[in-house]
């Protein structure tokens, strides 16, 4: 290339980029932005923070007996977080704890046999623990979520269906002084499990290939869960501090949630 043709190009060159140059002005003025900004949108934080209230919040169980019947028993006082995504469900997160030591069905006998190494060993394992979050948007406020489920210290990815339940603003009332506002949430979610994955499998076997418990338990548990933020707020959070849960703004028994 000689030096006409370069110095012709060249021109070329920087005609289009004044042109260009012209062309962005006008859409900055269009715009009204200056030239020399590149104006970003901010990232909006759309996910928030629930802390499961644990005087209503719950882990209920049942399993065969005798091959004839339904044994219930429940967790109470379980303890977590969900970190929810309103406008992207599926990159909500959830995790909690449940006391193992305080298993109830309702006959104390049974309870102490459901405590011990036969089952549950909770001298040696007294937590359950859990921690997933949401697959697949089934309906309106329907979910498929995956949760890590440990037991007697086994771990093993559970199946959860899980219902939304909906949001209601309720008082938090300290003596006869109204506090504020607390933003409480509700959820559902049911499972079936082998217990014998999670090396519970003690079993008695009884005449015509029966057994004494069934394998497969079935889980519902309900949660109901307060907005972080309004915790704070309105102070109510001192009764959600508690030196074993799992949160960083501790979840504990709460008389601010008790009804």
């Amino acid at each position: 290339m000689d030096w006409s043709t370069a110095t012709a190009c060249s021109g070329s060159f920087l005609g289009a980029h004044a042109g260009l140059k012209r062309a962005l002005a006008q859409v900055c003025v269009a715009l009204d932005q200056p030239m020399t900004d590149v104006n970003v949108a901010p990232m909006v934080k759309t996910t928030t923070t629930w802390i499961f209230e644990p005087g209503h919040t719950e882990a209920a169980f049942r399993a065969r007996h005798m091959m004839v019947t339904w044994v219930r028993g429940l967790f109470k006082d379980i303890h977590g977080q969900m970190d929810i995504d309103f406008d992207n469900p599926l990159a909500s997160t959830f995790f909690g704890q449940i006391d193992a030591t305080r298993i109830w069905t309702g006959e104390p006998n049974r309870d102490a046999h459901l405590r011990s190494a036969d089952f549950l060993d909770v001298d040696n394992h007294p937590l359950i623990t859990f921690e997933g979050r949401c697959t697949e948007r089934i309906g309106h406020s329907n979910f498929k979520a995956i949760a890590d489920l440990t037991i007697r210290g086994i771990t093993r990815p559970v199946a959860l269906d899980v219902a939304y339940l909906g949001q209601w603003e309720t008082p938090f009332w300290l003596g006869d002084e109204n506090k504020g506002t607390m933003r409480r949430i509700g959820l559902e979610a049911r499972t079936t499990i082998n217990r014998h994955d999670f090396g519970v499998s003690w079993q008695d076997h009884l005449p015509h290939d029966g057994v004494v418990v069934s394998n497969q338990i079935e889980i519902v548990v309900d949660v109901e869960a307060i907005h972080l933020g309004d915790l704070e707020a309105t102070g109510a959070i001192s009764y959600y501090r508690r030196h074993d849960a799992p949160t960083e703004a501790k979840a504990g028994s709460s008389s601010a949630g008790d009804g």
